[in-house]
């Protein structure tokens, strides 16, 4: 019997309805950089996919990952032919880090506020997130942060997914196991193939064929 549901957070439960690019041209703009919308959405793509994982240390990471972030923002304007100077960047990273924790900045994907509502009566749930702190409030911001008795994200736990011990110290903070516990995600490596390496039963998201609308039924079918 299933009695825990952990949950990816960006591309699972929220997103960025202008897109990267458009929040990132606007605060480079306020710092008096010049920047295409699209050229910076791609340019994020690229330096956050060839980022890496940050360094698994184990433990939770006293700066929040933001040094972590500092590198791939210096980069992706790099990539796109701006180097501003020390003190300018300095301005510009510490708005651009602070934004995405305020109020207007991700939303819920249109299913989420019902399904979370469907399941939170009958299953322990949760968040395993490649994440940092800035998850909280966001989460609060979108009414949603009360579902969730455990929030486990990679700036606290010192790994990121698909590391299993991230998956690891939410079924221990939910006091569950493996084999009771779904993971709902959209990343194939991630959440499909790491949740399914931790033990765990895997909801793959694959919008927009497949939202989390299935979710409730899947699980009461295992």
């Amino acid at each position: 019997m299933i009695k825990a549901i952990l949950f990816d957070a960006a591309g699972t439960l929220i997103h960025l309805p202008r897109g990267v690019g458009w929040h990132y041209r606007e605060i480079a703009a306020r710092h008096g950089l010049d920047l295409e919308e699209a050229r910076l959405g791609a340019a994020f793509g690229e330096a956050f996919k060839t980022a890496g994982p940050r360094v698994v240390t184990g433990v939770s990471s006293p700066d929040d990952d933001k040094a972590w972030w500092r590198a791939l923002v210096r980069r992706l304007l790099a990539d796109c032919g701006q180097q501003p100077k020390e003190a300018v960047f300095d301005r510009m990273f510490e708005e651009l880090y602070a934004h995405f924790a305020e109020p207007g900045v991700w939303a819920l994907f249109p299913e989420v506020p019902a399904v979370l509502e469907a399941l939170h009566a009958r299953y322990r749930l949760g968040v395993v997130s490649n994440f940092d702190r800035r998850l909280y409030p966001v989460l609060e911001n979108l009414g949603v942060r009360r579902y969730f008795e455990a929030i486990v994200i990679s700036s606290e736990t010192g790994v990121d997914k698909p590391d299993g011990r991230i998956f690891a110290a939410a079924l221990s903070a939910l006091g569950v196991k493996p084999g009771e516990t779904v993971h709902a995600g959209d990343h194939p490596e991630q959440d499909w193939r790491a949740g399914e390496a931790a033990g765990l039963h895997v909801y793959r998201v694959d919008r927009p064929a497949r939202t989390l609308d299935g979710l409730p039924a899947f699980a009461r079918s295992l």
